[in-house]
């Protein structure tokens, strides 16, 4: 592969202009498409087999329009003065109505003054507007319609604001501020780390073609399959971490190169061929660990991890061919434009150069057993926290204040309830027909007697049999919020319920959370083995070492036991939910609660999908470590000082990358949505503590303890295994290396 690589950084450093334009021509063409033709997204989070999936599919059967994702939008009216039921007032929402109705695609709206449609305080009311052949990734569009015909109200001093069922993937999430302070600072460390403006702009300019190719290529795919709103922010977050660290690496390497006399285009061959095949390897193990993310058996995850994981293909091909190109065209000038003071390039001669890295390297390795000691007890206190932490769903009252969003949860929390905003959408199939009469059928009877005396539900909506009676739908108000866990308790007891004669089946968004947190915790044990397996595997062949493969997938565990440990620390104990910019929870009293700390659920699927996007991430930085590790060893069979000079010779540019991407995380903390929070955090603890402690101790302590066997392989092995290795000797000038007996066979 290395062979392959350094031909292929070869060429595109010979024809840089052409590499060059094709790339930027790329991003631009994607880009122009999406902004010509949309980036359409999807809404659907289905889960196939489950009960609430069986309840949405027996609801759009012949229940009339507005059963249908998408098929209804609320509208929650409050006055401040006076009630809704002033003589003023009523002919202002009669008019209001009136208009409703001539918006396209509603063929109901229901009048507020309708049972059950006003609040006892007579302040707040309802306006159920149901759908027919509307677009569900465009109900924003149609809410902003519906508040427009809502004008006459709106004279009359009523606030109208819609209301709609919102979960983790209804979000949509606007990318700006949080992406230029994460350039920005990524900047700034890159010119400290390089010294020169010219090569601190290509990491970022790369970077940044490689989030318009990714991006353009997701939006396009959104017209022919289902891509979440919260699927673009992901990709930008990972895209852009990687993209800047993966050229970093090589522009690093390049550099080093030409300050020991390497010709340019030389330079750029050997950088491509050694450096690059780390940066394949290394996009490999995120790669495969988004895509075990299919058999998470839920498909909004599935489709989070291969949207992600296009951010990073092209972040590798950028980085590839892109960057080679850049530098062929560059020439010496990559050093141009020099600061005074930082970033001077150690020659490669320099390899036992004591910079501080360097030094710490040996002080670790004059100590092993102390520094593994003491690295496991602070790693096992920062990740102790986990057992604290908290599981649910997050609802529209952890929104931002002052968004609609957040106005209507808190509007129909005070008028009708917490458990308004999450009703149970309750589908019994019956064995036999039955007529929809007045008294009702003593099925239907007995089900919404049951449902009534169900504890946990405060209120139960009229039944309505569908059209060909073999199936009944009641709405059951529960008395807790969506993101409340009484909830769920509430679901597990309705879907107890057992009356002869029907199956009782149960959806809505509770319902949904319900079944995608049970499905998901059932398959993460499989979804973790097989990341842990194939990352394992990948590094075997990279490496050809066993043992240093099961070390690493060991390793990247502990730094993910960290990042859960902070999560819990900040959203479930609360102790940090303020400082990440969360408004505290309200109050069904109408007030807020006045609090320092307090805790935010965090969604079931998160925890998964960070597993898989923290494996790979921390994966990179083994990869370049470990690189650097074997390839001091093969010169010199020093096992000590081995250890010592890779993590002097990549400390300083590991520790760079991960501060790039920190800051990168830390920025979209930013962001109001507590989703992208949540990711923020997580992302940007666990890489701070990978590339510091776990890095710089942890590792290296172990892989002094473990000697010679650390490069160990049985012969076996060595015969099967592919030669991939990943280190490129072959590009560097050959130097006298005894046989250092690698393998049991004796010679590697």
């Amino acid at each position: 592969m290395t062979s392959f690589l350094g031909r292929l950084g070869g060429w595109c450093a010979r024809h840089g202009r052409i590499v060059l334009a094709f790339w930027v021509l790329a991003a631009g063409l994607l880009t122009a498409s999406t902004v010509v033709f949309g980036s359409p997204v999807s809404n659907n989070v289905a889960i196939p087999g489950t009960d609430a999936q069986r309840a949405h599919e027996l609801m759009r059967e012949g229940f009339g329009p507005g059963y249908d994702v998408g098929g209804t939008v609320q509208l929650v009216l409050y006055t401040a003065e006076g009630t809704l039921m002033s003589k003023d007032r009523e002919k202002a929402v009669d008019d209001t109505l009136g208009r409703i109705r001539k918006v396209p695609h509603v063929v109901e709206a229901q009048t507020p003054y309708r049972m059950g449609g006003m609040a006892s305080n007579q302040r707040i009311g309802l306006i159920t507007v149901k759908l027919a052949g509307q677009n569900s990734a465009k109900l924003g569009e149609t809410a902003s319609a519906l508040v427009a015909a809502a004008e006459p109200a709106a004279k009359a001093g009523v606030e109208v604001v819609p209301a709609m069922s919102a979960s983790p993937a209804d979000k949509e999430i606007k990318t700006g501020a949080s992406e230029i302070i994460g350039v920005a600072v990524a900047l700034l460390v890159l010119l400290f780390a390089f010294g020169t403006l010219v090569a601190a702009l290509i990491p970022v300019f790369t970077a940044l073609v490689s989030i318009g190719v990714g991006l353009g290529v997701i939006g396009l795919l959104g017209h022919v399959m289902d891509v979440p709103k919260v699927a673009s922010i992901m990709a930008t977050m990972i895209g852009l971490g990687v993209g800047i660290d993966y050229a970093l690496f090589l522009l690093s390497r390049h550099r080093r190169l030409l300050a020991d006399g390497v010709p340019v285009r030389e330079s750029v061959r050997r950088t491509v061929a050694s450096s690059g095949g780390a940066v394949v390897f290394a996009g490999g193990t995120v790669v495969i660990a988004l895509s075990a993310l299919t058999l998470a058996g839920f498909p909004m995850l599935r489709t989070l991890g291969w949207v992600t994981g296009i951010s990073v293909v092209t972040a590798v091909l950028t980085s590839v061919t892109l960057v080679p190109a850049l530098l062929g065209l560059l020439g010496h000038r990559v050093n141009a434009l020099r600061l005074p003071l930082v970033g001077r390039v150690a020659s490669r001669g320099a390899h036992g150069t004591a910079t501080g890295w360097a030094a710490l390297g040996t002080w670790v390795a004059g100590r092993p057993w102390r520094v593994l000691t003491a690295t496991v007890v602070v790693l096992a206190a920062l990740a102790a926290p986990v057992a604290g932490l908290k599981l649910g769903s997050l609802d529209q009252g952890y929104s931002d204040r002052g968004t609609a969003e957040r106005r209507a949860y808190e509007l129909v929390s005070v008028g009708f309830g917490p458990g308004a905003n999450g009703p149970l959408v309750v589908v019994a199939e019956l064995d036999r027909e039955i007529a929809d009469t007045d008294p009702a059928d003593p099925l239907v009877r007995d089900l919404t007697r049951r449902l009534q005396r169900t504890e946990g539900v405060a209120h139960v909506s009229p039944a309505k049999v569908n059209e060909n009676g073999r199936s009944v739908l009641v709405q059951a108000i529960p008395e807790y919020a969506p993101s409340d866990p009484r909830a769920l308790d509430v679901v597990s007891r309705v879907r107890a319920i057992e009356i002869p004669g029907m199956s009782v089946h149960v959806g809505g968004e509770v319902a949904g959370l319900a079944d995608a947190g049970d499905r998901i915790m059932g398959r993460t044990p499989l979804v973790v083995a097989v990341v842990v397996l194939l990352s394992a595997l990948l590094l075997l062949l990279a490496f050809r070492a066993p043992l240093v493969a099961i070390k690493a997938a060991l390793m990247n565990l502990v730094s993910l036991g960290t990042a859960f440990g902070a999560l819990a620390v900040v959203f479930s104990m609360g102790l940090g939910s303020r400082l990440v910019g969360m408004d505290p929870p309200f109050s069904p009293d109408g007030t807020f609660v006045q609090t320092l700390f307090f805790s935010v659920p965090i969604d079931t699927y998160v925890p998964l999908m960070l597993f898989a996007v923290l494996f790979g991430l921390s994966m990179d930085y083994e990869v370049f470590l470990l690189t650097s590790v074997r390839q001091a060893y093969a010169r010199t069979g020093d096992n000590r000082a081995a250890v010592a000079e890779g993590l002097g010779a990549t400390g300083r540019v590991i520790t760079s990358a991960a501060l790039i991407m920190v800051a990168v995380f830390t920025a979209f903390v930013a962001y109001p949505d507590p989703l992208v929070k949540v990711f923020g955090v997580g992302l940007a603890v666990a890489i701070a503590v990978d590339a510091t402690i776990i890095r710089g101790f942890l590792v290296p302590a172990t892989m002094v303890l473990l000697g010679r066997l650390n490069w160990w392989i049985p012969r076996w092995l060595d015969r099967v295994l592919p030669n991939t290795s990943i280190e490129g000797h072959e590009d560097e000038p050959a130097e006298a290396a005894p046989d250092r007996g690698l393998t049991t066979a004796g010679r590697h």
